[in-house]
């Protein structure tokens, strides 16, 4: 038996990885696409005038901060704010406490997402508590439905242990993602290293301590014939890598973020800690340059890194404060308002792509048809607003973007044929 109509979304352009065209779509009540065509109807509406009606988005890189820090962040408020911000499936980072690297962990941060308005799916650390000493249990963590793992918030520096998980890795069938940043010669920065560390007097890291590991990790990808993922990408000379590496055959992606994109270490001249994060934020020709890498396809997606902290956390000396933002509520309207893009590159960067580096392409990114799963994002390209961190659904408010103008607001967000947000505002 088909499944009866609940909603119709109407009057909206809808945008997927088929090409843009108007028409309605009606939701049914088991979750699926029942139809989408001209002037149709169903027993509720959904008003889209005016706006895009396009798959949901996907974060590959969101920290929720559960277990362990749940003061900042818990699976369900990241959830909410991802929701809010067109987002239906996000992927929580590993470097939580205790960090989610064995099936347990994986288990509950998965159980804590069932109940979410997003769909939650979680990485699996490279080695044991991040330490870059031992692998750990990989296959053991793929077979729960772990396709990506990381130890972000820091790079793997062993090259011998990076050979051995690249090896594991491929006769897995999973995705490694690597933090790039060599530890030793980083020493102890705060920002980017260069004009604005040395008027602010804050210890720098330089560019190259994100590159040497991005030359590594390709020649050992080469080598070992991997699939390989680069994280927060914020580098002009880590991109022509990637661009290279790509150009020769070898199965790499990349991401890089909001932040990336729309601000640089002049930012930092405040010395206000809500504009450090690690990767730093660079220079205007290392902005220019990802901007570039988004639009020429070097870059495969747009990343929010979202990671929430505590005002007493953040409220600490600049090289005392922990690094990172929020990102998943303002990343469709900074990229909107900063990408001279055309709207589907854009919802390609946001949904389908990201969608398939983690293996969520499934159910998340598909293209607006009949009996495909209703995940759905439906925003008004046009309309103004001013972000307000106190106004987040987040429980942090660390956003470098409080009082930016953008353009760009989700209306609607819909997850397995249910309205989580409307008008807006979340539903629960």
């Amino acid at each position: 038996m088909s499944a009866a109509p609940a909603f119709v979304v109407k009057g909206g352009r809808l945008v997927d990885a088929t090409g843009v065209r108007s028409g309605d779509v009606v939701v049914g009540d088991d979750g699926s696409i029942v139809a989408v065509g001209p002037d149709l109807s169903a027993p509720e509406t959904l008003d889209a005038a005016g706006c895009v009606v396009s798959p949901g988005f996907v974060d590959i890189h969101s920290h929720l901060r559960e277990p362990g820090k749940e003061e900042a962040e818990t699976v369900e408020t990241g959830a909410r704010g991802a929701a809010v911000g067109g987002y239906t499936c996000i992927l929580a980072m590993p470097n939580t406490t205790p960090a989610i690297d064995s099936a347990s962990v994986v288990r509950e941060v998965l159980d804590l997402g069932r109940s979410a308005p997003c769909d939650v799916r979680t990485s699996g650390a490279i080695t044991v508590g991040r330490a870059g000493s031992q692998l750990a249990p990989m296959a053991e963590l793929a077979g729960l439905g772990v396709t990506l793992f990381t130890d972000d918030g820091a790079g793997v520096q062993d090259n011998l242990l990076m050979r051995r998980a690249m090896e594991y890795a491929a006769g897995l069938g999973v995705t490694l993602a690597q933090h790039c940043e060599d530890d030793a010669l980083c020493g102890g920065g705060h920002m980017h290293e260069g004009e604005w560390s040395s008027r602010l007097g804050i210890a720098g890291q330089p560019a190259e301590a994100e590159e040497l590991m991005v030359m590594r990790d390709i020649a050992l990808a080469r080598l070992t014939g991997a699939k390989l993922h680069f994280q927060h990408m914020s580098t002009a000379g880590s991109l022509a890598m990637i661009a290279g590496a790509k150009a020769a055959g070898l199965d790499i992606t990349c991401e890089s973020t909001t932040h990336h994109f729309t601000l640089t270490h002049a930012n930092c001249a405040t010395y206000d800690p809500v504009f450090k994060v690690n990767p730093p934020l660079r220079t205007d020709e290392d902005v220019a340059a990802v901007k570039a890498g988004i639009g020429n396809g070097t870059v495969d997606c747009i990343a929010t890194d979202h990671a929430p902290h505590t005002p007493d956390d953040k409220i600490q000396p600049f090289d005392e404060a922990p690094p990172g933002m929020l990102g998943l509520e303002t990343a469709l309207a900074l990229a909107l308002t900063e990408l001279d893009l055309e709207i589907e590159q854009i919802v390609g960067l946001l949904s389908w792509k990201p969608a398939a580096i983690i293996g969520a392409d499934d159910r998340h990114g598909r293209p607006i048809a009949e009996g495909n799963p209703a995940n759905l994002c439906v925003f008004d390209p046009d309309e103004e607003w001013t972000i307000d961190g106190a106004a987040m659904q987040s429980k942090s408010r660390n956003t470098p973007y409080a009082g930016r103008r953008v353009r760009g607001r989700v209306r609607h967000t819909i997850l397995e044929g249910e309205a989580v947000v409307r008008n807006g505002e979340p539903t629960r």
